[in-house]
């Protein structure tokens, strides 16, 4: 049987927007992600990111525009035990095929940006789960991705840790980067600039938070966007999926 995840869901987010998308356990959230991360595919429907259709890719194109453009930060960190923090954010640098050196860099700037720049060689079982996020967060950054999202990036935090994690993404959305946000916590919710309620695989409920807008960019004028669909956009990214996806509700 065929299971409808998502239906008739349009999105837009603007490029540099903080976007909160909340919604009851098995509505649709981590499906809408994972579409628009490029991890699952769907029935029907357009995505375009960076002006590019990328709706129906290979699977081996999907893995290189995903390493290129996109970071992901999930909640139980994705954090490989065996390898000191260094390797870990090295680890999606290698599949760029990029240098040594320029790779060397990006890993210490984005740990030291995360406030992890002297902890390089620990291991991930020498950290506090703050900090374990944290580098993950660091190797979402150190790709330089167009568009960050993050599924429940605080949900195995302390409240301590929370805010931290949260001041962090904020810092991050300041200088640009577009971020999507899955949470069930009103309060997190309420601090991104946008809050986006999926039920039932459709988007009910689009607020606002005046006070958190920042002016978009020229690039990211939104036109005309085929039909409605599970769409969504940032900027130069188009994303709709499909009346009914392959996929059960998350």
């Amino acid at each position: 049987m065929e299971t409808h995840a998502l239906r008739s869901l349009d999105l837009h987010v603007r490029e540099g927007e903080f976007v909160a998308v909340t919604g009851p356990s098995g509505s649709g959230k981590t499906t809408f992600l994972n579409l628009a991360g490029l991890l699952e595919t769907f029935t029907s429907g357009q995505y375009l990111l960076d002006g590019e259709d990328v709706s129906h890719l290979s699977d081996d194109a999907r893995s290189r525009l995903r390493n290129q453009k996109i970071g992901f930060i999930f909640q139980g960190f994705n954090l490989i035990p065996d390898l000191n923090l260094f390797d870990n954010v090295d680890v999606p640098l290698r599949y760029r095929g990029m240098p040594a050196a320029e790779r060397k860099q990006r890993i210490e700037d984005a740990l030291t940006k995360v406030g992890l720049g002297s902890r390089l060689r620990h291991y991930p079982t020498e950290l506090s789960g703050g900090q374990q996020q944290r580098a993950a967060i660091a190797g979402a950054l150190a790709g330089s991705p167009r568009l960050l999202l993050a599924d429940e990036p605080t949900g195995n935090l302390d409240s301590q840790m929370v805010r931290g994690v949260m001041e962090l993404l904020e810092e991050i959305n300041s200088q640009g980067t577009t971020i999507v946000m899955v949470t069930h916590d009103p309060e997190l919710a309420a601090r991104a600039q946008r809050n986006v309620h999926i039920v039932d695989g459709q988007a009910t409920d689009l607020e606002r938070n005046p006070s958190l807008m920042r002016a978009p960019s020229a690039a990211a004028n939104l036109a005309e966007y085929g039909p409605p669909a599970c769409s969504a956009i940032t900027s130069t990214w188009r994303y709709a999926a499909s009346a009914a996806t392959r996929c059960s509700p998350r």
